[in-house]
């Protein structure tokens, strides 16, 4: 019953919106936790359905509905034409499961037992994984840089499209493959034991019959998280002007920590479960999820509504954080095992950095 208290969250964000014409402050906080509330229960249905159908199957229902939250967030943001504050959000998603949320979940298993384990294997290939997306986040901005010194007569922003566009086709290439490889080929090195990004594993397990209303929760859930992220990016550039703080920041820290609230919450679960293998798979793997999946998506979504987005990070911030991510997570993950002090370790680098971007903006 507690769990079901903040999708309360969903009719009366509606009803500031459209029946009492409340001040976009409201809207945004009410909608905002609207939209963590269903990403919520839409993590829990999809980690249900993919314990019935099989890993493969599950591997593809995680990458359908594991970050659709993080997507649908920032489709909207982008029809907005604030394709800033879009990669922005890309930036916050990264830097948030991988540093705050894989760091409190280490704090929260950390604190009552003297360090917890992990298998290096899976912690590798995920660690690997985040090096390549810092290569292929950083290459348009590069790429952007040198074109701009030698133009040589070349349109820079459509070469910046077109680099983005073909960036986006190899990362969702090598998503695909890193599925067949831990899902199928190598199934029995990277297999876990049960759970996922939503809750542990069924008990029992779900007949056919029992699929019928996670799917339910799933599609359904989707439909109703579009209409709550219109009314966060309706109110996004209003409480930033209320609140006098930059659609950057809010993009990087809020919108970010909304999209990914429901992995933050099952880490720290997991974490006090003494599951640091679930932690592991869950806070990186959704870091890689987002840079992976997500930011191509939102590259090619950006063509088919008109408002071409690019991987061009030009702020330099966004690539210094993506790459601090990429290397404390590398640090704490080389050895097998965590203790409290590395979890803290890991909020204090987000704190840093969210104060960097705070006062940048």
């Amino acid at each position: 019953m507690l769990a079901l208290l903040p999708l309360a969250a969903v009719p009366l964000s509606a009803a500031l919106r459209y029946g009492v014409g409340a001040s976009p402050l409201w809207v945004f906080v009410v909608a905002s936790v609207g939209v963590m509330a269903l990403a919520y229960h839409i993590s829990e249905a999809t980690e249900t359905v993919a314990e019935t159908a099989g890993p493969a199957v599950g591997g593809l229902l995680n990458v359908s509905f594991g970050s659709v939250a993080e997507l649908v967030l920032a489709v909207f943001v982008l029809a907005d034409g604030q394709a800033a504050v879009v990669r922005a959000q890309i930036t916050g998603s990264i830097i948030g499961t991988g540093l705050l949320g894989l760091g409190l979940a280490i704090l929260v298993g950390g604190l009552t037992r003297e360090r917890q384990t992990f298998k290096r294997e899976r912690a590798g290939l995920l660690s690997s994984l985040l090096i390549v997306v810092l290569i292929a986040l950083l290459l348009p901005a590069v790429f952007d840089m040198v074109v701009r010194a030698n133009p040589k007569g070349a349109d820079v922003a459509l070469s910046d499209e077109h680099l983005s566009l073909g960036v986006a086709v190899v990362l969702l290439t090598l998503y695909a493959g890193n599925l067949v490889y831990t899902l199928i080929t190598h199934r029995d090195v990277f297999s876990r034991q049960g759970g996922g990004a939503g809750g542990e594993a069924a008990e029992g397990g779900e007949g056919a019959g029992g699929l019928w209303k996670p799917l339910g929760i799933m599609i359904g859930g989707t439909a109703v998280l579009a209409f709550e992220a219109e009314l966060v990016s309706g109110a996004l550039e209003a409480t930033a002007t209320q609140l006098h703080l930059s659609p950057l920041f809010l993009g990087v820290v809020v919108l970010a920590l909304v999209g990914t609230s429901a992995d933050l919450f099952a880490a720290a679960l997991f974490a006090h479960r003494d599951r640091m293998g679930l932690v592991m798979d869950i806070c990186i793997g959704s870091a890689i999820q987002v840079a992976l999946v997500v930011a191509p998506l939102l590259v090619v979504a950006s063509f088919l509504l008109g408002r071409p987005m690019t991987l061009v990070f030009a702020n330099p911030l966004d690539l210094f954080a993506i790459a601090a991510t990429a290397f404390a997570v590398n640090a704490v993950a080389a050895d097998g095992e965590t203790t409290w002090f590395e979890g803290l370790l890991l909020v204090g680098v987000y704190a840093l950095l969210a104060l960097a971007f705070l006062f940048a903006g």
